[in-house]
């Protein structure tokens, strides 16, 4: 049986160009250092995902020659697959592509603004994408998905997409319809991508709060880099 491919998409961490839209309320350097923290915890609850044996860890990465960088933030025995040019549609298809091509027995790819995405979740997103030709969804809180998964790749469904905006999830429902593509939502969750979401965060890692939408028994991952992180800018803000 071969494994399914659980795959970040990320862009290895850079001062003034990762996570731009939480500044504010972070500074730049604190944008970097955030987005390597949720990369860090979010690989590692893919690790142990990929430790159970029918899936398979990996990173398709951005930009050309940061391999090196990303490797520091992730478990051994990710695999490592570049980015494409494009769009996110065009990454998004091409990284799947890449991945199938390789040899799984599908592609799951996650977004990397979800640090705290319980294993459960990308669990049934395993289990799903082996049930045959299907498109996989996480629905995440702002109307796009946390990931998406395919035993095979299906252009229709990343083409002319309007990606950062409320109608992407809906969008790429009308487009699976299209070409009668089955659909298989397993259980949302939400990106850390702007301050409100920001705040949930905060309130998920510092609180132990659970987010109004997560389904009854649905707790988050641990991510200790990024509550660390939290809990250290809070005190530093409150010394200030």
């Amino acid at each position: 049986m071969k494994p399914i491919a659980v795959a970040i998409i990320c862009k290895t961490p850079m001062p003034g160009k990762s996570k731009t839209r939480l500044s504010p309320p972070l500074a730049p350097e604190e944008c970097a250092a955030i987005s390597a923290c949720f990369i860090r915890d979010l690989g590692q609850t893919i690790g142990s995902l990929a430790a159970d044996g029918d899936a398979a860890a990996a990173a398709v990465y951005t930009p050309f020659g940061t391999e090196p960088a990303l490797r520091r933030l992730l478990p051994e025995g990710f695999h490592f697959m570049l980015q494409g040019d494009g769009d996110l549609g065009a990454r998004l298809l091409k990284g799947t592509a890449d991945l199938i091509d390789a040899g799984f027995g599908g592609a799951i790819l996650v977004n990397s603004d979800s640090p705290t995405l319980p294993k459960s979740i990308l669990r049934q997103a395993v289990d799903a994408v082996r049930q045959g030709d299907n498109v996989v969804l996480s629905p995440a809180l702002d109307g796009g998905y946390t990931l998406v998964g395919l035993s095979q790749p299906h252009a229709r469904l990343f083409d002319n997409m309007p990606w950062s905006t409320p109608e992407v999830y809906d969008l790429t429902l009308a487009r699976a319809r299209e070409i009668d593509l089955p659909v298989v939502n397993v259980p949302g969750w939400y990106d850390v991508d702007d301050a409100e979401s920001y705040a949930m965060l905060e309130d998920e890692v510092l609180r132990g709060v659970a987010p109004s939408f997560a389904e009854p028994g649905l707790s988050g991952a641990a991510a200790p880099a990024t509550a660390r992180f939290v809990r250290e800018r809070q005190s530093a803000l409150l010394r200030a």
